[in-house]
């Protein structure tokens, strides 16, 4: 494998630069199954059917792509996009474009060679189109109850009218999702072991079976580290002390998804509880401890769906 493949990943396209013996080509596509059956006919035209691609991982963006080129048989690796971060810091980078970004990818995957990455199965990827179709019709809810806020008596009616729509629609769209889930056994029996963890609801559930299950992590910090949990600190020489935040570097929506599990766990889950206790007491921020029980829910989901076993509080360690 003499080559490289940066991508830089956005919504509607993506940016790529193929690094060989040391010099570039660079190309955008539109993020569609069109845009990728064009990556691969410009990577045939220049001989790079056999390079190693790396891509962030941010989300549904680059899934899609990401499963489109190991069909094809082409290595692709999905990295932190944490790693390309502290990568750029390595080699002081400053220019910020995304043909930059693709090239700077370019060169982590020719210097670490990361690890070739595996799709979900089938069921798992049936599951994400199902809950990027239940996002996008939330989505149009609230644009619609935004409207609503401010909208002519005349166009209320109409307003009203789609709203119910949607939320008819919204029905249909999760009731779809538990019978997915209720139809794989795998599944049905990852939604049981999440379940069994005080704190994780239905809707955390589901966002935890999209984007976790099937997933490659060796150990927790890797989780939350995928979903930017861990603290980020910022020190330079003595007088620089600012305070430690999440690095936030992970996927937004699933990030998000913590937040109220852990705010409830912090007042049900025995675990939780008494860790958050023992930082309030020290005086620790409460947002700071509301981040430290989103990184600790994190650490418990991982340990559930590791062992196999539901969660128990006798043998779950405060740390």
């Amino acid at each position: 494998m003499n080559s490289q493949l940066g991508i830089d990943i956005a919504k509607r396209k993506f940016d790529v630069a193929l690094l060989n013996d040391g010099k570039y080509k660079t190309r955008v596509f539109d993020n569609t199954q069109a845009g990728f059956g064009q990556l691969m006919e410009w990577l045939e035209k220049h001989g790079a059917i056999n390079t190693h691609a790396c891509v962030e991982a941010t989300g549904d963006y680059g899934t899609e792509l990401a499963t489109f080129l190991h069909d094809h048989a082409v290595t692709v690796s999905v990295v932190n996009p944490a790693q390309i971060k502290g990568f750029a810091q390595s080699e002081l980078a400053r220019t910020k474009t995304d043909k930059a970004d693709a090239k700077l990818i370019a060169r982590f995957c020719q210097a670490h060679v990361p690890a070739a990455w595996q799709p979900p199965p089938a069921s798992v990827r049936q599951l994400q189109a199902l809950a990027r179709r239940l996002d996008a019709l939330n989505e149009m809810q609230r644009m619609e109850a935004n409207r609503l806020d401010t909208a002519h008596a005349l166009v209320v009616p109409s307003i009203q009218e789609v709203m119910a729509q949607l939320e008819q629609q919204i029905n249909i769209i999760r009731e779809t999702i538990k019978q997915h889930i209720d139809s794989h056994p795998d599944l049905r029996s990852k939604r049981e072991l999440l379940e069994s963890i005080p704190g994780i609801g239905e809707t955390t559930v589901t966002q935890i079976l999209t984007f976790l299950v099937g997933a490659q992590f060796s150990h927790a910090k890797q989780v939350a580290a995928f979903l930017g949990l861990n603290p980020q600190q910022h020190d330079s020489g003595t007088s620089v002390r600012r305070k430690v935040r999440l690095s936030k570097t992970g996927d937004a929506r699933l990030r998000v998804a913590f937040y109220m599990p852990a705010i409830v766990a912090m007042r049900y889950n025995p675990i939780i509880r008494a860790f958050s206790q023992r930082l309030l007491a020290a005086g620790k921020p409460k947002m700071l401890v509301v981040g430290a029980a989103m990184r600790k829910l994190a650490h418990m989901v991982y340990g559930v769906l590791k062992s196999g076993k539901p969660f128990d509080p006798a043998l779950a360690l405060i740390k």
